[in-house]
């Protein structure tokens, strides 16, 4: 199934376009084949057939966690994930309810599935069915982003009502998830977080233009609207922290979420449909999160965004201000987090965080009419 997007979407470019500081393909620093346990690596070799003939470490994701697509002898493929028992205890308890979460997904979705796991030397590993494709490139390709909402549309569809096994896991709720840790612009308004820049209290720079860095906060507040470098419109925090506080009652309800839904969790195939890849956190929640989530780099594709999320399925029955709702909860939270300091998970997560803040941001302001 294939979304087609409402005009001017498919044929117009509608705004500059941003790029992430490292592509995202690259973000991750993984061990090598060779760095894991010998034990390990022999219990692997054992199941698909002897020594991989070729590894392929992904450079995709924020953890440093083992995963790579391995070749077995026979030219089989087989994408696996693993992790230390003991210094990543939460990434192997992540894989393995990812594990669970694949296993009870409806058939015909467009997911990798488990093959096997073990434990073996300490380690914890999971081997899921390889996918023929590569990662969606950014600026997104219309007929890519077509087929990753076509995708979304399938996968909202068939969890709208969530069969009985995947309830039986006693996943999380996105309104609880938003209550704790997605109302950052609170947190700033009352001082307990900052943003990268360190704005003044009460003003905020203006929303950075796709392809530039946000500007220096101005000393003194300007009238909204499109502004050159360094004049920052004043932006009330108020109307921030009332956004993103309706986040945690609009997520209540049936039906769930993917709830991480961002490009490098997706592949194209080589027939041109998406797969939707890392089922760690999904939730109890409404489709249309995800779809926000995921239209932040359409927006910063220059691609129209709004019509996007406007003509898809998952949005049909969201409340009017669902799109700047989701924007205000995930700027805050992107770019408060961006502050943190650095990662030991990848050296590329802050920038992550800080330049898809500034998009959702941005997105937001130019919604809201703050640019």
């Amino acid at each position: 199934m294939l979304v087609m997007l409402p005009e001017p979407y498919d044929n117009h470019v509608v705004a500059a376009i941003s790029l992430p500081p490292v592509p995202y393909d690259g973000t991750a620093v993984r061990p090598g084949w060779a760095a894991l346990p010998a034990g390990l690596r022999d219990a692997i070799a054992a199941r698909i057939g002897g020594p991989p003939t070729t590894v392929r470490v992904a450079g995709a994701g924020f953890t440093r966690g083992f995963a790579a697509l391995l070749t077995g002898p026979d030219g089989e493929r087989t994408f696996v994930k693993a992790a230390a028992l003991d210094g990543q205890r939460h990434l192997a308890d992540w894989y393995f309810h990812e594990a669970n979460v694949l296993a009870r997904l409806p058939a015909d979705l467009p997911v990798p599935r488990p093959r096997w796991a073990l434990a073996e030397a300490g380690w914890y590993a999971l081997a899921l069915t390889a996918v023929d494709g590569h990662l969606p490139r950014l600026p997104w390709n219309p007929a890519e982003l077509d087929a990753a909402l076509g995708t979304y549309a399938e996968v909202a569809a068939a969890l709208a009502d969530p069969p009985a096994p995947l309830l039986a896991l006693e996943l999380p709720h996105l309104a609880d998830l938003a209550r704790d840790d997605l109302l950052s612009w609170r947190d700033v308004a009352a001082g307990r977080a900052r943003l990268p820049w360190d704005a003044p209290p009460g003003r905020l720079p203006s929303a950075a233009p796709a392809g530039t860095t946000a500007p220096a906060a101005s000393p003194e507040p300007v009238e909204a609207g499109r502004q050159g470098p360094g004049r920052p419109p004043h932006v009330p925090l108020s109307a921030l922290v009332t956004l993103e506080s309706r986040l945690p009652g609009y997520a209540a309800g049936g039906g769930l979420a993917h709830g991480d839904l961002r490009v490098d969790n997706l592949l194209i195939g080589h027939d041109g449909r998406a797969w939707l890849c890392d089922w760690t956190w999904l939730c109890h929640g409404p489709a249309w999160f995800d779809l926000v989530s995921l239209l932040i780099t359409g927006y910063a594709s220059g691609l129209d965004a709004d019509a996007a999320f406007a003509g898809h399925p998952a949005a049909a029955q969201a409340p009017a201000d669902a799109l700047d709702v989701t924007l205000a909860a995930l700027s805050g939270y992107f770019l408060t987090s961006a502050t943190a300091g650095p990662s030991s998970a990848s050296p590329h997560l802050r920038a992550h965080q800080r330049w898809s803040g500034e998009q959702a941001f941005s997105w937001l302001a130019a919604r809201q009419g703050w640019t």
